[in-house]
């Protein structure tokens, strides 16, 4: 039988809807990562302002007062070879040759977004024929439990309004939580590799147990 492989995409986005920071993982369905990619984009890294929610409070990760914090953390990674800056030419022939290698199937968590801000960017997402959010998912799957949502109100893992929260930080907390229902999982970095492969990576491992590919399309949609 072929081996299934996923191409799991994660970006850092600009004030103007582009990609900053790009990031994608290649996966089999026991987990195991077999290719990592993560640059920071030419002509909008750096050109452009970061994403700021001019709304957040001044403590928020997307507040405009975190955005000089958040270009710093980014100036050092490309400092100590984290990072490197990259054409959107150059990540769309990275996604032609694992497209020709692997022809994984593309997922994200919040697929429509990240495809509407590579599109911004002139990243060609549109090569891989089978996709589905990872996002949708999770939803459909591992929040539904019960057990979910009791981990969520013992963490408070709870929107301002008392919803339950269902980002991928939350479901990969949920899924690294020990017998006592405690995580040792870190707060999301929001850098578009390490998301990827820490946290979604994860939560896609965790949906494959129980599902085919096939299945898997369906729960998603």
């Amino acid at each position: 039988m072929n081996k299934h492989f996923y191409l799991i995409v994660d970006t850092e986005t600009t004030q103007k809807n582009t990609v900053a920071d790009f990031g994608a993982v290649i996966v089999d369905r026991q987990g195991e990562i077999h290719e990592q990619f993560g640059v920071l984009l030419h002509g909008h890294f750096g050109t452009l302002p970061l994403f700021s929610d001019r709304k957040a409070p001044t403590d928020a990760f997307f507040s405009i007062a975190s955005r000089e914090r958040r270009r710093k953390n980014y100036d050092a990674m490309l400092a100590n070879g984290q990072r490197s800056i990259c054409a959107p030419a150059l990540v769309n022939l990275w996604l032609a040759r694992v497209l020709g290698q692997y022809n994984p199937t593309l997922t994200a968590y919040n697929l429509s977004f990240d495809f509407g801000k590579c599109r911004n960017t002139g990243i060609d997402l549109g090569i891989f024929s089978t996709r589905f959010c990872l996002m949708r998912a999770a939803h459909n799957t591992i929040c539904r439990s019960s057990d979910y949502e009791y981990f969520c109100g013992q963490n408070g893992l709870i929107t301002p309004t008392g919803r339950i929260r269902r980002t991928a930080d939350a479901v990969a907390k949920f899924l690294a939580r020990d017998a006592n229902g405690n995580t040792s999982l870190q707060d999301e970095p929001h850098t578009a590799l390490e998301d990827a492969r820490d946290y979604e990576a994860a939560i896609l491992a965790e949906i494959l147990r129980t599902h085919s590919r096939n299945s898997l399309l369906q729960v998603a949609e």
